[in-house]
């Protein structure tokens, strides 16, 4: 783990609202980690697209989650992820 965050910034989910204001993060290496706390049943689109909302959180503050739209391969390849998975 520590060569994979070598050079990398630890921003945890609860903190992400206060850095984006006040950082420009495009300019950083960053990484988060989250647990999906809830998920809702997938939905399609108007047009016919699939996908999933995943509510994250870091675990710290329950109130501060953070909402995950996949769409397309990623809808198709992780919507059956599990509730709890970090």
């Amino acid at each position: 783990m520590d060569r994979k965050m070598a050079n990398r910034k630890l921003i945890r989910l609860s903190q992400l609202k206060s850095k984006l204001a006040t950082e420009n993060l495009e300019e950083i290496d960053w990484v988060t980690f989250g647990v999906i706390v809830k998920k809702v049943t997938p939905q399609s689109t108007n047009n016919g697209r699939t996908f999933s909302i995943w509510r994250l959180n870091d675990l710290r503050d329950l109130n501060q989650c953070v909402s995950l739209f996949l769409f397309d391969d990623v809808h198709k390849e992780h919507w059956k992820t599990d509730q709890g998975t970090v």
